[in-house]
């Protein structure tokens, strides 16, 4: 297995190699360029001053400077006893010809000379130096200022890898859970104490472990509830086919039985079905139709009335009433909502619909409190201690296209269950 921290270690290495080089880059030859204007200045500067104290007579000073000193007087040169350490002798006429300006540099036979130039008195005076001086501060400006960068990059060095081993470490925690998350035996508490993105992230994985586990014991649940569905009717068409085979039933009740059963059965394997289909649906159907709803509506009432015809059926819809969506999802959600009413309702079944809202009423009885959350979790036992997936299938078809529902019991009879648009 490779080590989470290994690949990060040496990007980091690469990058404060990277970043050292750049340090030398700008040190050694950015910052120089930009100061060169004020070591020139600073040149100038000493120049000028050299020429204001320097002696008059020059060939008699014994001057033993990095400043060169010509005066000329009448057309005749004098020199200082320096010059031939600053410039060559033999170029000096060549010298005087690119003193134009009071001040300026100038490179000769690729040498750069700086001068500076004060006339008094029918008297040139000529101050000459190399650029000795200006490397040489340059490369001593450049040698003290290298350790304090060493000695900063190292500090900001180690404080960095520092840093990144305390965040590869978090690293790592996070992937050994990522690793272990459906092992119950890893101990899966909080170890990162920083509160920090890391922790937050930690505190999701954790999360999406108590899901996954919530899921897989669903799913578990679900097995069980569906083998039951499925078992129970097939052992009543089963016990009454051997109770007429045995001459104890007779084939007239065992057909009304075993059709019954046959029905539920078919009802249980379509929900079923629907339920695995709606989640294809969700990730390849692009729905943006309108539907009438009041059409819909009135054809799964027309369904369903003779079931139950004690029940009187109220409609409340506007004819022109549009919602999003296609006319099965809408049939889906109805009937499966009007199946379930018509196994509770008392004497009314009412159907109210306003903008992006559906109302639908019986006047059952309520249901109790603690089951009303999970009503619509498919196979979670419901009323009467049923299990079933219709009310998922609702759930589930009206979350696709935007919408939602809710049950809720009046206060003195009866259950509403509320479709409402997702704001």
């Amino acid at each position: 297995m490779i080590k989470v921290g290994n690949k990060l270690a040496q990007q980091l290495i690469t990058l404060i190699v990277i970043a050292f080089a750049l340090v030398f880059i700008v040190i050694g030859i950015i910052i120089p360029r930009f100061t060169a204007p004020i070591y020139d200045d600073t040149i100038y500067h000493q120049l000028e001053q050299s020429l204001q104290i320097a002696h008059t007579n020059i060939v008699d000073s014994k001057i033993v400077s990095e400043i060169a000193y010509v005066y000329i007087v009448d057309e005749k040169i004098f020199q200082s006893e320096n010059i031939g350490d600053v410039i060559d002798r033999s170029k000096l006429p060549n010298i005087l010809e690119k003193v134009k300006d009071k001040y300026g540099k100038f490179t000769l036979e690729g040498n750069t000379y700086y001068y500076y130039t004060l006339e008094e008195d029918s008297v040139l005076r000529i101050a000459i130096t190399n650029d000795r001086y200006i490397n040489q501060t340059k490369k001593e400006i450049f040698l003290n200022t290298i350790p304090i960068i060493l000695l900063t990059y190292s500090v900001i060095s180690l404080v960095i890898f520092a840093w990144s081993n305390r965040l590869v470490n978090s690293i790592d925690i996070l992937k050994q859970k990522v690793d272990h998350i459906d092992n119950e035996r890893y101990d899966h508490k909080l170890k990162i104490k920083d509160d920090n993105e890391l922790r937050s992230l930690e505190r999701a994985i954790e999360d999406m472990r108590i899901s996954l586990k919530d899921q897989e014991e669903f799913r578990n649940l679900m097995y069980q509830n569906i083998s039951h569905d499925f078992k129970t009717p097939l052992t009543v068409i089963r016990s009454y086919i051997e109770a007429v085979d045995d001459g104890v039933e007779t084939k007239e009740k065992a057909f009304e039985v075993i059709l019954d059963q046959t029905k539920k059965l078919n009802h249980k394997v379509k929900s079923l079905l629907y339920l695995n289909k709606l989640d294809y649906l969700k990730d390849h159907s692009d729905i943006v139709t309108k539907v009438k709803i009041k059409d819909v509506i009135e054809q799964s009432v027309e369904k369903f009335k003779y079931e139950r015809k004690d029940v009187k059926f109220v409609i409340n819809v506007d004819k022109n009433a549009e919602l999003v969506g296609t006319i099965d999802i809408w049939e889906t959600v109805i009937d499966n909502i009007l199946n379930n009413f018509l196994r509770h309702a008392d004497k009314e079944i009412k159907i109210t619909v306003k903008t992006n809202q559906i109302t639908l009423y019986n006047d059952g009885p309520g249901i109790d409190p603690e089951l009303l959350e999970s009503l619509f979790i498919p196979f979670r036992k419901g009323v009467k201690g049923e299990f079933g997936l219709g009310l998922s299938i609702v759930k589930k078809t009206l979350n696709m296209i935007g919408f939602d529902i809710s049950a809720k019991n009046h206060s003195k009879k009866g259950v509403s269950f509320n479709i409402d648009k997702i704001k």
